[in-house]
């Protein structure tokens, strides 16, 4: 019989877990063009200890499951299980190991703690409850992710500038897939990719909607940010916000196979918000998308060249950089308010002002395409809205193949400031 050195390792190390086979969702139809991670089979197993009491920290046994395993390791938080973190989690040190989520991992509802000790992010005030990094890193399991975001929603409700943690923080690693998992209730984004490169996310399902008469705000599906070979695809998102954006330095990523509800859309940016930073999102492709009860259904969201307000904790204006080789290919939807948008004057709604200070940020070399649907009432007769800051920073933009009316019947969109565009949609001035 083995004998175990102390009761941790044997809750460790003990025969009774068991594992969930590992996905390998085919990164399909479409790739980044690099190669798409895979990495080989683990060789020992960790089982998560929990206290198995509701709201008792179980970040040390975690934290200790994680560090027995890491370098070549299966860690499992086993089915049966709830898992309480009150702790924020460092995990960027993370090496050739798997995650077997099969239960539930719930964040506390401590606002105070996660304020003053949630991983400051740098960009637009970002914090997450944990961060994961490294390399060579798989996540799956069926599991969840609960970020008890009931209670930041009434928060936000009354101070605009908490700082909510965001669910899912994937910062710095290089090399690793993040497939079948359940994320609810996040405070804010569900996910932010940073920093990141070579990383999968393949079969997420999103939801979490308030409960109160506080809307869930700002609760993007995925934001990217100075990350590149990124594919999201095969995914359900039910959420407030972006259903995708790609925010600065997002390069190289495939976006497919979505359906996305009650969002703002499949977005580029917002960029150039910071005055003196260089924005640039380019290669990006998003193809078969479902959206569904949306703002939007492709944007693309650039700040004019003179600051601006969006609204008290979002302003800015003035910095530069690029978006281009940016294609949307194939998208049907149902009362979504535009079906495409594209602003050089997000934040900025006198466009007088925004075009005696175009955006420093240039458009180009953009493509939608196959698009097939109804928009909502909202815009009526107006199905999507064109308008740039200036032509001489915004050009060889093509729209074909765009199936989308009104509930009118109308199919037309306001333009401005795109020079071609005429001949491709039905057009009225932008005021």
């Amino acid at each position: 019989m083995q004998a175990w050195s102390s009761p941790l390792e044997a809750e460790l190390f003990a025969p009774r877990r068991v594992s969930s086979g590992r996905p390998n969702h085919a990164v399909a139809p479409f790739s980044p063009g690099l190669p798409v991670h895979n990495s080989p089979v683990r060789t020992k197993n960790c089982t998560v200890k929990s206290y198995g009491v509701d709201g008792k920290d179980d970040s040390e046994y975690i934290l200790s499951a994680i560090k027995q395993c890491n370098n070549g390791g299966h860690v499992i938080f086993s089915k049966d299980k709830k898992y309480t973190v009150g702790t924020a989690l460092d995990l960027t040190f993370l090496n050739s190991i798997d995650l077997d989520i099969q239960g539930t991992i719930q964040f506390t509802n401590d606002t105070d703690y996660w304020q003053e000790n949630a991983f400051n992010q740098t960009f637009q005030n970002a914090t997450t409850f944990f961060q994961l990094g490294g390399s060579d890193v798989h996540v799956y399991g069926g599991g969840t992710l609960d970020g008890n975001g009931q209670v930041w929603y009434d928060l936000y409700a009354e101070d605009i500038y908490t700082l909510r943690p965001i669910l899912f923080g994937t910062i710095g690693l290089k090399g690793g897939r993040i497939e079948d998992l359940k994320l609810r209730y996040s405070p804010q984004w569900y996910n932010l990719v940073a920093n990141s490169s070579d990383v999968v996310f393949s079969n997420i399902d999103i939801a979490g909607d308030s409960v109160s008469t506080n809307p869930a705000k700002n609760t993007d599906g995925w934001d990217t940010y100075r990350s590149s070979n990124i594919v999201i695809q095969n995914s359900n998102i039910n959420n407030g916000d972006d259903c995708v954006s790609f925010k600065p330095n997002s390069t190289d990523i495939v976006v497919q196979n979505l359906i996305c509800n009650g969002s703002h859309g499949i977005s580029v940016g917002s960029l150039g918000q910071y005055l003196g930073e260089i924005d640039i999102v380019k290669n990006v492709y998003v193809y078969n998308v479902s959206m569904s009860n949306a703002s939007d259904g492709a944007r693309i969201k650039v700040w004019p060249g003179i600051s601006s307000a969006l609204s008290g904790d979002l302003q800015g204006g003035g910095g530069g950089g690029a978006v281009s080789n940016i294609t949307y290919d194939g998208m049907v939807i149902s009362n979504v308010d535009y079906a495409i948008e594209i602003t050089q004057c997000y934040g900025q709604k006198n466009l007088t002002v925004c075009s005696e200070y175009p955006s420093n940020l240039t458009i180009s070399d953009i493509t939608m395409k196959n698009f097939k649907g109804t928009t909502s009432k909202k815009h009526d007769p107006l199905v999507g809205y064109l308008v740039c800051s200036s032509p001489s920073v915004c050009g060889n933009i093509t729209i074909a193949n765009i199936d989308v009316t009104s509930p009118s019947g109308a199919s037309t969109f306001e333009c401005g400031n795109i020079e071609g565009i005429e001949s491709q949609v039905n057009c009225t001035k932008a005021i």
